[in-house]
């Protein structure tokens, strides 16, 4: 069967209400005045989607939400930046999640309604649907309740029809960090930040958690926003620079350093190469509010490419 698409997303869908300025609620029926307040595209998974479109992937992404104002506004914005949506699953009656992000300088804080966040199975990703790409990723994988436990039959299909894997993991907000263990021999790569790679591994520092975490998965990339990025292949650890940018919003430069890695691996690149890729990815992501706003084109990534 043809691959009709380089990378197939299973993942969330909600949009972000971003508000912007003194963020921090008083209650007792205090208002305050925000600087501004942006509704764009949020979710891990749909933001790693239109960053790895954008680079020039073709992008299937398949999910659940509701015949809702939000739900109608994610696949409209998904589409514009041609993103397959044909495969999402739309419930008449659902309530598609909702995250409010209080930006405040280069910190936020997220409040999410989860809706139909954790609603996909692994059951509705058919077998054929899987054949149809080259890749499969997963992100916000303690969000998605309902797929979680499922994630290791649904990788060992899809490398059963050829297709390599990667997992973001996203934050845990139980905190509890576990059941990933069986997920990770079937992984190929892994794709967590500072915080979540030693809350993964149990690790005072990120390097003695690459050495734990990197001889499970094929390969670990470790984003450390500003100060570039740390991988693991095959013993292997490469460390590069990120590039300097005039930071506006650090929303989802997370996943489009995901887009930016993924269209290196997927193109043979060496690890160094993509994860230099990753961080120029990432880091003009900043250049705009909202995840997806600021996405780099190939051209203007590559641009940036010898100054990493």
């Amino acid at each position: 069967m043809p691959r009709s698409f380089d990378i197939l997303v299973a993942g969330e869908i909600n949009p972000d209400l971003i508000l912007t300025g003194d963020v921090i609620p008083a209650f007792d029926q205090t208002e305050k005045l925000v600087d501004s307040a942006t509704l764009t595209i949020g979710s891990s998974s749909a933001i790693f989607a239109c960053g790895a479109a954008r680079l020039g992937l073709s992008v299937a992404f398949i999910g659940v939400c509701g015949d809702d104002i939000f739900g109608r506004f994610m696949l409209a914005e998904m589409q514009k930046r041609a993103v397959d949506v044909s495969h999402v699953i739309v419930h008449p009656d659902g309530q598609t999640g909702l995250s409010v992000i209080l930006n405040q300088d280069a910190d936020r804080a997220i409040l999410t309604h989860p809706g139909l966040i954790a609603a996909l199975q692994a059951s509705d990703i058919s077998d054929t649907l899987l054949q149809k790409a080259r890749h499969l990723h997963i992100a916000s994988y303690f969000l998605q309740a309902n797929l979680r436990p499922e994630l290791p039959g649904l990788f060992g299909r899809a490398r059963a029809f050829g297709l390599t894997t990667s997992l973001d993991p996203n934050y845990d907000p139980s905190e509890m960090w576990t059941g990933f263990e069986e997920l990770l021999p079937l992984t190929d790569i892994l794709l967590p930040n500072e915080k979540e790679v030693l809350s993964l591994s149990g690790e005072s520092n990120v390097n003695l958690a690459a050495d734990r975490l990197g001889s499970r998965a094929e390969t670990l990339a470790i984003k450390l926003g500003a100060q570039g990025a740390l991988g693991v292949r095959n013993g292997d650890k490469v460390r590069v620079a990120s590039i300097p940018v005039n930071v506006i919003d650090t929303i989802g430069a997370g996943d489009t350093f995901d887009g930016g890695f993924l269209y290196g691996y997927l193109n043979g690149w060496s690890l160094e190469q993509s994860l230099r890729m990753g961080c120029v990815c990432g880091a003009l992501s900043t250049r705009s509010a909202g995840g997806t706003a600021g996405q780099p084109t190939l051209d203007e990534a590559l641009a940036f490419l010898p100054l990493v």
